[in-house]
């Protein structure tokens, strides 16, 4: 099921980097130390927005990225 919420999300295993676009602001944020099983079951969870506010949010060291190019 889309999320309201999350637009897109990738993942950096070499970096453990978690990158998450918004859908509401259109911005993407980049999170730190993430590790592989959270990724997945970020990526497996119904209600991605949900488990991100329990599971990430606040739970990692994050930054704003400059605007890029559309994700796709």
């Amino acid at each position: 099921m889309p999320s309201t919420s999350i637009r897109k999300m990738e993942y950096d295993l070499d970096r453990r980097t978690l990158s998450v676009w918004f859908v509401a602001s259109g911005k993407r944020y980049e999170f730190e130390g993430v590790p592989p099983e959270t990724f997945a079951a970020f990526r497996a969870a119904f209600a991605k927005g949900r488990y991100f506010n329990d599971h990430i949010r606040n739970c990692f060291r994050y930054r704003l990225v400059a605007s890029d190019s559309d994700p796709g």
